[in-house]
């Protein structure tokens, strides 16, 4: 297999650096439905100043550069444990490139490692075998004010009246919003999972977030709530950053999962406007970049 170390760093700016189109362009769209002159519609053109900006000087687009996540789809042959060490090789270069933000703190001593390499998880990295030649390796950077406001509930709800249904689903998920409020540096992108154990459906959560922001869900019901999540998160009027506003949500993204009879889990990842991913493709040794 080949060294993709200097590939997955290219792979690292990219996502530290360069917001994706899809993302972009949301931002873009909803500076219109601010009034003009509202601190709404101040700190979205900050945002948006601030990605061009970002991207022009290679520099982050966010002081907080968040936990790298990867997803790896790897064909058959390949070294997992290879791919790590040229992930974690990656990591540290970034880093050191200024790319990365030192995050890796250690839970009990509070020492920065100084290079984002700490325990397995950090940075996070899952594997997947599958068929074919061709490896899809995505990243995600999930910044620590957004990861904060995260949530899990279970159903029912008694304090919510929320039953084990998607109208459940929908109360708690508002609720989630409702909490946040500007800490999770809106407006968000939201990443849901229902059902599962507790962490698988953490897990899920995160994994819906690698969807586009234009794409449909393929389950109608699921489509039909994401939609009206969307809806009603931007008529609870808390705007982008916390200020007020009709753009407190740009997304939703919702993943059915199988559960045991006695459990009901709803997780929510909530994303902030930073909403940075990217994916690196290698086929036949030539490797472009989404």
């Amino acid at each position: 297999m080949q060294n993709l170390t200097n590939e997955i760093l290219e792979l690292v700016r990219l996502a530290a650096t360069d917001m994706p189109p899809d993302v972009e362009k949301a931002l873009r769209a909803s500076v219109d439905k601010e009034e003009s002159g509202s601190a709404a519609r101040s700190a979205l053109e900050s945002i948006l100043t601030n990605i061009e900006m970002a991207r022009e000087k290679s520099t982050p687009i966010c002081q907080d550069t968040g936990t790298p996540i990867f997803y790896v789809n790897y064909p058959e042959g390949w070294s997992t444990r290879r791919l790590h060490e040229q992930i974690k090789s990656a990591v540290a270069e970034a880093t050191h490139k200024n790319y990365l933000r030192p995050n890796a703190v250690h839970a009990i001593t509070g020492k920065n490692t100084g290079d984002n390499i700490g325990d397995a998880h950090f940075p996070t990295v899952h594997f997947e075998e599958v068929e074919g030649n061709r490896l899809t390796m995505d990243l995600m950077l999930k910044g620590g004010g957004c990861e904060n406001v995260g949530a899990q509930y279970k159903l029912p709800n008694s304090n919510l009246n929320a039953g084990r249904d998607l109208s459940g689903v929908r109360k708690v998920v508002l609720d989630a919003v409702h909490q946040a409020q500007g800490r999770g540096c809106a407006p968000g992108i939201l990443g849901i999972a229902i059902g599962g154990d507790r962490g698988s459906s953490y897990l899920a959560s995160k994994e819906t977030l690698l969807r586009q922001m234009d794409d449909i869900n393929h389950d109608p019901k699921l489509a039909k709530l994401e939609e009206q999540l969307v809806i009603e998160s931007n008529q609870l009027g808390i705007g982008p950053m916390g200020f007020g506003g009709q753009t407190s949500i740009l997304g939703v993204k919702i993943k059915a999962l199988h559960r045991l009879p006695a459990s009901y889990f709803i997780s929510i990842s909530y994303m902030c406007h930073a909403y940075r991913r990217r994916r690196m493709i290698v086929n036949n040794s030539q490797v472009s970049y989404e």
